[in-house]
């Protein structure tokens, strides 16, 4: 019976070993309108080290985030990235981004966002294109809450933005 284990797993190691990995190019931001606070509240989620090289490739080779060495000039390239790459549009009216913040959750870039003086939300236009330049298979996955609606949207290099009703 040993013998049968051993001779099945050096015949299956071979073929298992061989099988290429698939990285995943996938960020997630969720939006959330508080009518009460008349605001959209973002937070988007990133891995650390595909943002990491969309930097290094745009602003700095040295760039090193969630270690030691980071600086006050990554935080604010990495601010600068994130709201260039995001736009919204609220009621067809381009909306300004205020960067909050961002934090490390075991390897992801979490970012902090909010819009203010949403009074009404009738429309949303989400454009999104982090890391499209880097890697063509990205996709931003959008998930939006209203306090009557959950609404998603998957945008890639093909489609960066969409839009959703609320009439």
């Amino acid at each position: 019976m040993k013998f049968f284990r051993v001779f099945l797993l050096l015949l299956v190691f071979p073929m298992v070993s061989g099988i290429p990995v698939h990285k995943f190019y996938v960020s997630i931001t969720k939006i959330e309108y508080v009518k009460e606070k008349s605001s959209l509240q973002i937070i988007t989620k990133i891995f650390t080290d595909d943002i990491e090289d969309a930097l290094q490739q745009r602003y700095n080779s040295s760039i090193s985030l969630d270690t030691k060495k980071e600086t006050e000039a990554a935080d604010e390239d990495l601010k600068n990235y994130i709201l260039q790459k995001i736009t919204i549009k609220v009621n067809g009216k381009q909306v300004a981004l205020d960067y909050i913040g961002k934090e490390y959750e075991t390897d992801m870039v979490v970012a902090y966002i909010e819009v203010k003086n949403v009074k009404e939300l009738k429309t949303i236009e989400i454009e999104n294109k982090v890391l499209m330049e880097m890697f063509p298979e990205q996709q931003n996955i959008i998930h939006l809450k209203t306090p009557k609606n959950r609404l998603s949207l998957i945008l890639d290099k093909d489609e960066p933005k969409g839009k959703l009703n609320f009439n």
